[in-house]
């Protein structure tokens, strides 16, 4: 995680609370920034992948440490 990325928690949140705590985070974020979204709910994945699809961010990165799920999502 670099310097001016912001970490959003959102393990042990069933959807669609992690997309919600995502949202919220780049209200308060201007155009550019990065938000690393933590999650455990399998749901996450393809929630993830929509909110950027209908909301034209750019999703950076996904991967997977043990049933942690891990986003980094650029907001444009």
């Amino acid at each position: 995680m670099s310097d001016t990325d912001v970490e959003v928690d959102a393990r042990g949140l069933l959807c669609p609370l992690p997309i919600l705590r995502l949202a919220r985070a780049f209200r308060r974020m201007p155009a550019g920034s990065v938000v690393r979204l933590l999650a455990t709910d399998p749901a996450a994945v393809p929630d993830v992948e929509a909110f950027c699809r209908e909301k034209g961010h750019l999703l950076l990165a996904a991967d997977r440490e043990g049933e942690v799920l891990r986003f980094r999502v650029r907001k444009v």
